[in-house]
């Protein structure tokens, strides 16, 4: 891991002095979301939501665990009306369990690896298939226990078997029916958080005053001038590029962009902003939604470090631990209260976070004495 703190350039009051008067300040009413672009372009239908959820994407632990908790609910319920009592019922509920569960389990390794395949299929054929599949995955288990237990041939086998294959299909058919309306309801959500994305994106005052900065740097300082415009042309690369094609980015391009962002704002605040990287190279290919890591650091430097007269420190750090990568994203609350915000960007990242890796990650936001964190766990 790597804890690099950023040079803090004292050019501030020669830049700002060096700014023509008309370019100091930016032009009111236009201190809105980068959206009102993005909606421009919504308007004349050129963003797509992106690839809509298949109903078959159950390679996440989130559907994995709802799935077992509604089978043995459903088997602690069933079990319950035959049990004369509890110790009968624990004993039924645990053979019931070990003949559901791997039958279940199955069940959705099979449908993720097949999803592709699904998804081309009819949809006849895809009820048709799943509930088949479902009513063989739990004949296989339900035969192979009733082979180790059964001494002697018993009546009632073959009334028992049809049973159990039934249920298997009635509950296949249940879960692709609760799949569909999932991805059928996370669509709107997807959409949501899409322009969300989009109205959170850079906004035209930093535009402006990077702008400004550049101007005032040509003057006394030309290579200065032209990293920083090299930055801003990346930063708006990013963020007009329509990213419906690309569902995801990696950690480290996501730290990159907002290495680039970080740099422009020191060159306009100098001393007063003071930066903090402790990267961790084992992190960098975690999976992320995309320009994710900006809008927090964006948050960071407005409401820690431009309402301080005497500045503050954005510290980002991130870290593998037990198979995670864990994002901090902090900086100091100053005494004077920054204008409240509408917690936007927050949100959108916690609903992105959530559309793309479900219960397998983390997001908590928050003031901790002097200092405000954000913290993300994502899955490596």
């Amino acid at each position: 891991m790597t804890a690099v703190n950023s040079p803090m350039p004292s050019t501030t009051s020669p830049i700002e002095a060096a700014m023509p008067a008309g370019l100091a300040t930016e032009p009111s009413g236009l201190n809105t979301g980068f959206g009102s672009i993005g909606s421009g372009v919504a308007g004349r239908g050129r963003v797509r939501s992106g690839r809509e959820r298949s109903a078959f994407d159950v390679c996440h632990i989130g559907v994995v665990l709802r799935a077992l908790l509604f089978v043995h609910g459903v088997l602690a319920l069933g079990v319950a009306f035959v049990a004369a009592d509890a110790g009968a019922w624990a004993l039924q509920f645990a053979a019931a369990s070990g003949v559901a569960v791997p039958a279940l389990l199955w069940w959705l390794l099979t449908t993720c690896l097949g999803q592709r395949w699904l998804e081309r299929c009819a949809l006849g054929a895809q009820w048709s298939l799943a509930t088949l599949w479902g009513a063989a995955s739990a004949m296989a288990p339900w035969w192979l226990w009733d082979l180790l237990q059964r001494t002697e041939p018993r009546p009632g086998f073959v009334l028992q078997g049809f049973a159990v294959a039934a249920t298997g299909a009635a509950m296949a058919a249940a879960f692709l029916h609760w799949l569909r309306q999932r991805a059928r309801l996370e669509q709107p959500a997807a959409t949501s958080a899409r322009l969300a994305e989009l109205q959170s994106r850079i906004r035209p005052h930093f535009l402006f005053n990077t702008l400004n900065t550049a101007i005032a740097l040509v003057r006394v300082d030309p290579s200065r001038a032209e990293a920083v415009l090299e930055d801003l042309a990346e930063l708006f690369r990013v963020a007009l590029t329509d990213n419906a094609a690309q569902s995801s980015a990696t950690l480290r391009d996501e730290v990159g962009l907002a290495q680039r962002y970080l740099a422009i704002e020191q060159i306009r605040f100098g001393a007063r902003l003071q930066v903090r990287w402790e990267i961790d190279a084992a992190a960098d290919g975690a999976r992320l939604p995309p320009l994710l890591l900006q809008p927090l650091v964006e948050n960071a430097v407005k409401h820690g470090i431009e309402p301080a007269a005497s500045g503050g420190m954005v510290r980002v750090r991130t870290r593998v631990r037990l198979g995670q990568v864990e994002i901090l994203v902090a900086n100091t609350v100053p005494r004077e209260a920054s204008v409240p915000g509408h917690g936007i960007a927050l949100r959108n990242v916690q609903e992105r976070l959530r559309l793309m890796h479900d219960v397998a990650s983390d997001f908590r936001a928050g003031r901790d004495g002097d200092v405000y964190r954000v913290r993300i766990v994502v899955p490596l």
